[in-house]
């Protein structure tokens, strides 16, 4: 059904991939989210709440260098009163990495545009010479044609299965390495158009799909069968559908039990066409429409 319109969709889809780990941890978390490039200028659409993570990061990482300039002619108990002085904490995340996969071949600067009221941003790369997408996406101009019934598709990268990265004990910092896989595995997954979203103003800026998006996926597109873009991932909710079972008593491998089961029903929102096409309009950006 959606073969050649995740072929199409691929082509401008991009993974953002981060790494992170607790202060004094060996151990390394992986982690990613999605954008999809909009025209050949370096802009690309992603969710608020991910360039959000990503300026958080900057933050993080600034007060872990400071603490790795200032401790290096400390003692152990003077670093340790550094890092308590800087709430660096063992149980919170003390620094991440993050690049862009296959987005453009170098980066002097990014820019974030993020939207007032939406789970929406643009990201505008600066500084490269050669982009890494092959071509850019149609948005659905009539929007009058979108109906609960249709059977949609979002596409992202919810898998990391990346291995480029180590932690470099002699500067006790992460970094990314030239070896390993450098990319994860695009999934996509489709859903049923369920429900429009409406804000308190009773505006239309989100439609509900009746499977989830999985995590990774914020930022990526939701497409028709056609190819054509109707919106992007932003979150999935969870709602309760009241098949509770508790103290029920079941035979499993051979010997009797009791088990508590709580249904939920999880669906996932995407940001509607119309607001991503009147946010790109807003902020000059230009973008095809068919």
């Amino acid at each position: 059904m959606f073969e050649k319109a995740i072929l199409e969709t691929a082509g401008f889809t991009r993974a953002i991939h981060s790494i992170s780990r607790n202060f004094g941890s060996s151990q390394i978390q992986r982690g990613s989210a999605t954008l999809f490039f909009v025209n050949q200028e370096g802009y690309a659409l992603t969710c608020k709440h991910v360039a959000q993570w990503i300026s958080h990061a900057d933050q993080i990482n600034q007060k872990y260098n400071t603490y790795l300039q200032q401790g290096k002619e400390l003692s152990g108990g003077q670093r340790t009163a550094l890092a308590k002085k800087l709430s660096l904490k063992a149980d919170q995340t003390s620094e991440m990495r993050i690049t862009f996969v296959d987005c453009v071949d170098k980066i002097k600067n990014i820019k974030f545009i993020v939207h007032p009221d939406y789970d929406l941003a643009l990201i505008k790369f600066e500084g490269f010479a050669k982009t890494l997408f092959t071509n850019v996406p149609k948005f659905k101009k009539e929007h009058a044609d979108i109906h609960p019934g249709a059977m949609l598709c979002r596409l992202g990268f919810p898998f990391p299965e990346f291995s480029n990265y180590q932690l470099n004990a002699q500067n006790q910092s992460l970094e990314w390495t030239n070896t390993g896989n450098m990319r994860s595995p695009r999934f996509p997954i489709e859903g049923m158009l369920t429900r429009f979203l409406g804000d308190k103003k009773g505006k239309v800026y989100g439609m509900e799909l009746s499977t989830p998006g999985l995590r990774g996926q914020s930022g990526g597109p939701l497409f028709d069968r056609e190819g054509k873009i109707l919106g992007m991932q932003s979150r999935t909710k969870h709602l309760h559908l009241g098949f509770d079972i508790e103290e029920k008593a079941i035979i499993a491998h051979g010997k009797a039990k009791k088990v508590n089961d709580y249904a939920f029903i999880h669906l996932g929102e995407c940001i509607h066409v119309s607001v991503i096409k009147e946010f790109m309009r807003t902020n000059g950006v230009s973008f095809e429409e068919e």
